[in-house]
């Protein structure tokens, strides 16, 4: 019996720490998001007849950034945070910090070759791309960015091993606070006040990358100078270890550790760089389109649905990312009973935020294309409605990858990330010239659903989680959003009656009045039904019992 309550006081802590993590790194992500996407209202409107242009210039010049944050962190974060948690996990503090110490020295020079190799490949990259000579000035602006950002990553990954993720979340809101800003200031005095050269000033909304992340680092130095205090406090009770961290083993430990989180962790941003190599060079041969066209294509296609679908991939990131240090604590001491428990409920989790924020995202695609941008062509809401989808899938490979890299099974998850990529680039081109824009949404869409069920395959195999369990649950969640979705369907359908969704104010009172009824009707059933409960703690009961729900 006493084994029995120290085991659910395990599972209540994990789950706790899981629940705490998770909303820590999801309201992080989810305003700073928010924060990327609310910018694009003025900014799109002051570009003027050149809006579409410059968001898909600014699209492009990020995909490369994006990649290149990756391949200079070289998956850190998550590496360290990994290390970091196995070293805890152990009582060995002493080592634990002596890592991020070394780390953090090595990613500084890190971080300045991979911005000088970015800055000096930045014309070959923008004519593969299509972006032509006004591409270059946008990805060398973003070059700068990549100095600082390795180091940045260390400090990260440090605070999510100790499963504290409350710095990086404030940092990831100050950051984009301050970015925004310098956007929309320096975008202001260009087009409004300046000549209006709408290229110059992506530039240097692209440049705002740098200075928010300045802005991030003070704040991270604000925490670590608490969380070193901890950690001395610490090595005292337990001792210093006397043992001589051999740098080069740890480098090379880190690296193996790190390479596969980057290459699998760049899914999402490769196959967004095949469809901006393929799309506009393939459709140059295949149609008539004009260069102007075939960037504003582009924007429907990537740099305008992401702004929106980011949203609610974040999500997905957080969960993702809060799981790494308590799978790798519970494989490392082989207790695979919470492995398989946690991950089962990981899995459920993002289930229960993603299904509802998808659904609700559908219904509201043509406000919230009104609101953000201008009223859309039919074209531009058939594509956010089907990246909306897609996001799903991508999630979901986000989730499950890290999952399975957390138990040490980095050699499967590039697998199957390469098998996905490989399907991509065989079908791509075939696909684009068959259905045009729609073929590389559908060549996504096959690439992820492979990856996808091959991953979950392993992580089964591994941990043999509850399937029928998943299962029921899942549906469960799937029966709870639907009926959301159709409350949503039938609120917006009654505010269309006096409310166009062609008017940007009155999309933004529809948006607002749908959200408010769909959040209260999914947060009401998920309270009754009791899974919100069982999946984020019993913390919820006082909820239900202050609103009279038994």
């Amino acid at each position: 019996m006493e084994q029995l309550t120290e085991q659910q006081l395990n599972e209540e802590r994990q789950q706790s720490q899981m629940v705490r993590g998770s909303l820590w790194l999801s309201a992080g992500n989810l305003i700073s998001r928010l924060l990327g996407a609310i910018y694009i209202i003025p900014w799109y409107a002051w570009m003027g007849s050149h809006a579409n242009e410059a968001n898909s210039l600014f699209g492009m010049g990020y995909n490369v950034y994006a990649l290149f944050l990756l391949i200079s962190t070289a998956g850190i974060p998550a590496a360290i945070a990994k290390q970091t948690a196995k070293y805890n996990a152990r009582g060995e503090y002493a080592l634990s910090k002596r890592l991020f110490i070394q780390t953090i020295k090595a990613m500084s020079l890190f971080g300045l070759v991979a911005a000088v190799i970015l800055y000096l490949l930045s014309p070959l990259i923008a004519n593969l791309s299509g972006g032509g000579a006004a591409l270059v000035p946008v990805i060398r602006s973003l070059s700068i960015a990549v100095l600082i950002f390795p180091t940045m990553s260390v400090m990260r990954g440090f605070f999510q091993g100790n499963n504290n993720m409350k710095p990086s979340a404030i940092s990831q809101i100050v950051e984009q606070i301050v970015r925004v800003i310098w956007m929309l200031m320096t975008a202001f005095m260009i087009m409004k006040i300046g000549q209006g050269d709408y290229q110059k000033a992506v530039v240097q909304s692209t440049f705002a990358a740098f200075i928010g992340m300045l802005a991030s680092m003070a704040v991270l130095l604000w925490f670590f100078k608490k969380e070193n205090e901890r950690y001395n406090q610490l090595i005292e009770v337990h001792g210093e270890d006397n043992r001589t961290l051999n740098t080069k083993d740890l480098y090379i430990d880190v690296i193996r550790q790190a390479i596969p989180f980057i290459i699998v962790g760049s899914g999402i941003q490769v196959f967004k760089l095949i469809d901006q190599i393929t799309f506009i060079n393939v459709m140059h041969l295949f149609s008539n389109y004009s260069k102007q066209q075939l960037l504003t294509l582009m924007s429907y296609l990537s740099a305008n649905p992401d702004k929106l679908t980011m949203l609610i991939i974040a999500f997905a990131i957080s969960i993702g990312g809060t799981g790494i240090p308590l799978i790798t604590e519970n494989y490392e001491k082989r207790n695979t009973r919470e492995l398989a428990r946690l991950i089962n409920n990981n899995i459920q989790l993002f289930l229960l935020i993603m299904l509802p924020s998808v659904f609700g995202m559908i219904i509201l695609a043509k406000p919230l294309y009104t609101l953000f941008y201008i009223t859309p062509v039919p074209l531009a809401v058939n594509l956010l409605i089907w990246s909306t989808v897609q996001s799903l899938f991508l999630g979901f490979y986000m989730v499950i990858a890290t999952m399975l890299q957390g138990i040490y099974q980095n050699r499967k998850a590039i697998q199957y990330f390469g098998i996905a990529v490989l399907i991509k680039v065989i079908i791509q081109i075939p696909l684009l010239y068959l259905f045009e824009i729609y073929g590389a949404v559908i060549a996504t869409f096959i690439g992820f659903g492979v990856a996808n069920y091959l991953l979950y395959k392993k992580v089964h195999q591994i941990t043999h989680f509850n399937r029928q369990k998943l299962y029921k649950r899942s549906l469960f969640i799937l029966i709870l959003s639907l009926i959301m979705a159709l409350i949503a369907w039938l609120t917006k359908a009654l505010l269309s009656l006096f409310l166009s969704d062609e008017s940007r104010i009155q999309a933004f009172i529809m948006i607002i009045l749908v959200i408010i009824v769909a959040v209260a009707v999914y947060g009401l059933l998920v309270l009754i039904t009791g899974i919100g409960e069982q999946l984020l703690g019993k913390k919820l009961v006082k909820y239900k019992n202050k609103l009279g729900l038994k």
